[in-house]
Formats: C-alpha cells, sequence, structure tokens
C-alpha cells in the first residue's frame, strides 16, 4: 500500500483532502518545499506549487499530477468531481481556509487521520533516522575533543551545528541546547554566552535533519572534576533510562514505559526534579505522537521512533539529561551508538 492509499482507504466516494501542511506534504510526496500543497481523492493525486518549483516537483513526485497554481484553482477543482474535503485544521491559515471554502462545497477537519500513518515508522524511515542520529553523535564526538574552560556554550553549539552542516545535514531539528553549570537545572536552556567552568555539568541537546528525517540526542558531561553529588544524580538518571528502554515495547501503555524511569527517579527523592514526560515520537518533525507522558492515553505499537530522555533538575546546582532515540518492537533498537558512561573533559 503507497502512502497516498492510506487516505484512500478512509474515504468515501464523494471525499477527497487537501494537504498543506509541510510535514505531511514531504511524507504524502516527498516534495521538498512548502510552497505548494496536495489534493488526493479516490482517483487522483495532484501536487499544487507555481513555476519556480515544477520542475523539482515533477522530479521529486513522480507519481502526482502537477498542476502551475498560476493556471488558477477554479479551473482545477471544476475538473474534479469530489465536493467534500478533509483538510488540515492544525495547520491551515485563515487565508488558506477561505480559499478553499470557495473552491469546495464542504470542508472536514481530517489531521488527525492524516498523520495518524507517520505514528509507525517504515523500514526506509527507521534507516533515514538511524542516519540522522549516527551524524549528531559523530558531531558530538568532535566536539567533546574541543571543549576548553572559558569557551562559551554557543561556541560549543556552534561547533556541533557546523559539524552537521558540513556534513549534510539541511538544518538542525531544533535551537541547539547547551547548559552549563547551574545553568543546567533549566531543560530547554539554549546557548548561551556564559563560559565553561572547571566543575560544570554541561548538558548537550541537539539533533539535525538528514535527508527529511530529525535526530534528538543529549549528553551531560562534566568539566575536569566530577563531585560525589553529581556523580550520583548521574547514575539515578542513568539508571532510569536504561530502565524506560528495557520497558518499551509494543503493547504497552506509553504512561507505563515512562513510569518506569519516572519511579526510579521518585523512589531516589528527586521526583519533584523531573517535571517534562519521558519523551516524544520523532520522524520528519521533532515532536510528533505518540508522546510518553504520564498523562498519555497511547499504546506503544512496533514501529514508533520515540525519545527516551529523563532528567533531574536542581535549582542552584545543576541537571542531568540522557537522551537516546528508540525503536520500539519485539526488540527495542537503540539508534543513539554513543556511550552513556559519565564523561569527564
Amino acid at each position: 500500500m503507497t502512502r497516498t492509499d492510506k487516505i484512500r482507504s478512509f474515504l468515501e466516494d464523494s471525499e477527497g483532502v487537501i494537504i498543506s501542511g509541510y510535514p505531511n506534504i514531504f511524507y504524502y510526496s516527498n516534495f521538498t518545499s512548502e510552497d505548494a500543497f496536495l489534493i488526493v481523492t479516490k482517483d487522483r493525486q495532484i501536487l499544487v506549487t507555481d513555476s519556480r518549483y515544477t520542475v523539482q516537483a515533477k522530479q521529486q513526485a513522480s507519481d502526482f499530477e502537477i498542476y502551475d497554481i498560476e493556471d488558477g484553482l477554479q479551473p482545477l477543482f471544476k475538473g474534479i468531481k469530489e465536493e467534500v474535503f478533509g483538510f488540515e485544521e492544525k495547520v491551515v491559515t485563515v487565508t488558506e481556509f477561505a480559499r478553499f471554502q470557495k473552491l469546495t462545497k464542504k470542508l472536514v477537519p481530517m489531521s488527525e487521520r492524516l498523520c495518524a500513518p507517520r505514528r509507525v515508522k517504515d523500514r526506509y524511515e527507521i534507516e533515514k533516522i538511524a542516519k540522522a542520529e549516527e551524524l549528531a553523535s559523530n558531531a558530538l564526538l568532535n566536539t567533546l575533543t574541543k571543549i576548553k574552560i572559558g569557551m562559551t556554550e554557543r561556541e560549543i553549539a556552534l561547533m556541533i551545528e557546523f559539524y552537521m552542516l558540513r556534513e549534510g545535514a539541511s538544518k538542525t531539528s531544533f535551537e541547539t541546547i547547551v547548559a552549563s553549570g547551574v545553568r543546567s537545572a533549566m531543560p530547554h536552556g539554549v546557548a548561551s554566552n556564559k563560559p565553561i567552568c572547571e566543575g560544570d555539568f554541561i548538558t548537550i541537546d541537539f539533533g539535525c535533519v538528514l535527508d527529511g528525517y530529525c535526530s534528538d540526542m543529549t549528553r551531560t558531561v562534566v568539566v575536569k572534576r566530577c563531585s560525589e553529588q553529581q556523580r550520583k544524580i548521574y547514575d539515578i538518571v542513568k539508571k532510569a533510562q536504561e530502565a524506560a528502554i528495557n520497558a518499551a515495547c509494543a503493547g504497552k501503555k506509553c504512561a507505563d514505559i515512562d513510569a518506569a524511569a519516572r519511579d526510579i527517579i521518585e523512589a531516589a527523592g528527586y521526583g519533584k526534579n523531573f517535571g517534562h514526560s519521558l519523551g516524544h515520537s520523532v520522524g520528519i518533525e521533532i515532536h510528533e505522537a505518540p508522546n510518553f507522558s504520564p498523562r498519555s492515553k497511547d499504546i506503544a505499537e512496533a514501529g514508533n521512533v520515540i525519545t527516551v530522555e529523563p532528567g533531574i533538575y536542581i535549582e542552584g546546582f545543576g541537571g542531568v539529561r540522557i537522551e537516546d532515540v528508540i525503536v520500539v518492537g519485539e526488540k527495542t533498537r537503540n539508534l543513539t551508538e554513543f556511550t552513556k558512561d559519565l564523561i569527564i573533559i
């Protein structure tokens, strides 16, 4: 079954869909520009773009009819027999909605149904994510050898990002987090001009987009010397992360996978210092469904690609997070091939 056939499987004969959000445009057509939208019906699939991208569209989306928007949308929709169209209510703009409303008889929200097939990754997608994760791991390995006392967090972030871009990434998955010293107690402490000091924890959370798919990983290292308290916290987080990875399997409640890590951190007396969810799914977007949190109602499925990233954050002291990307299946596969032993640089 092709990806567009997955859409057709839930369409009635009188229905079609209009896809206007980039993640689903890329997923269903392989087209890599946001300046487009897709129309999928029971018997047609059309990629609408402008003359700047028509050649690219023919090359990347060879299974689609390519329509130049400069020829007008009225003639296009007059040639389509369907009158009811699903649309992506979570991403469509007011302007886009008004335009589509004039062209169709009825618009029906379908974001959830259009995104649902992306929850389970196929082998091709898993290998793409694995390659992106490998590139990120190599970037961190290269950077750790160059970190020096007095260097700023921003300099570290730039070294990581430059390596990933130089080696083929199109962009970072999100704004790179480099948080050192007491700033490492900030789960999303993006890189600042703070200099690196001896004895600092440095939490580095980053990723890249390679061939359209995201990576995501976090490691916490310590500079020159490690205190007993730092080692204790690190070991608790490492134990919690490994427990969650071992607990992840198809058919298990996502909340229970979260609990496998959270219970260990709470038993050690740091439950209030782990405020975020265990992880999220990764794919074309850095945050996809399902989510792995205490409130999640989802059930893990084989083919979910998820982050496992517990942490402990103590204001005024610092924090630790360790994050891997894994594939849920009969046997869990860890895509993050980077040591989790505490590194002293």
